[in-house]
């Protein structure tokens, strides 16, 4: 793939070697990544939510409440908002305080909204949206009906103005502290799935899907 051009908001100018311009590595990590952030500035002042997100193509989408606040003022302003997406890989121990990090993977994008009015569109992104959290969900639950439908807003983004910082290593030290009598490296982290928790309010009991196991 061919990288984003770079902008005045998107070039990295601290530490500059981590900054990635490159698509298929910026489209990686928004899709592994389950919840964004994103901030504008309102009339009221400053304003950020988290909330789930997929991408499409060169779009991301991000869904709610016809009556949401947040959503509604940023479409019927065309306000400019930055979405923030990052993947923490692992806490980077260092031997001195001040060379503690963490190794991550961040995306920011600034972008407006788009409202998504096309059925097969709509259909396709909440579909997305499903799958990104669940893979093989879609197909194993109730369809929107029409009543769901009206009461969903769902906005697009272009993904153009963009760019990814990322951190990969162990620590760098000071010369004279790697004499030190203190372990240094990485503690990794990572989401993993857990046990599986049974709807307390089910009314019969069901086999748990394959996708599931």
């Amino acid at each position: 793939m061919s990288e984003f051009q770079k902008t005045e908001r998107t070039t990295i100018t601290r530490l500059p070697k981590r900054g990635i311009y490159d698509k298929e590595t910026i489209y990686t990590i928004l899709d592994e990544a389950l919840f964004c952030t994103i901030a504008y500035t309102g009339e009221e002042g400053p304003f950020q939510i988290p909330t789930g997100f997929c991408r499409i193509a060169g779009k991301i989408y991000i869904h709610g409440s016809v009556g949401s606040f947040y959503m509604r003022e940023i479409l019927s302003k065309k306000l400019t908002v930055s979405i923030g997406a990052t993947l923490i890989d692992g806490i980077v121990l260092a031997r001195s305080a001040f060379h503690h990090s963490v190794n991550y993977r961040s995306v920011v994008v600034f972008s407006t909204a788009e409202l998504v009015t096309d059925e097969k569109e709509l259909y396709e992104a909440l579909e997305a949206f499903t799958e990104k959290m669940c893979p093989g969900r879609w197909n194993d639950i109730r369809q929107p009906n029409s009543k769901e439908w009206k009461a969903t807003m769902v906005l697009s983004f272009k993904i153009e103005e963009v760019s990814a910082k990322i951190r990969v290593g162990g620590p760098k030290d000071d010369e004279e502290d790697y004499a030190l009598d203190t372990w240094a490296g990485v503690l990794p982290l990572k989401i993993t799935k857990q046990e599986l928790i049974v709807d307390e309010d089910a009314t019969h009991p069901v086999e748990v899907p394959a996708y599931l196991k």
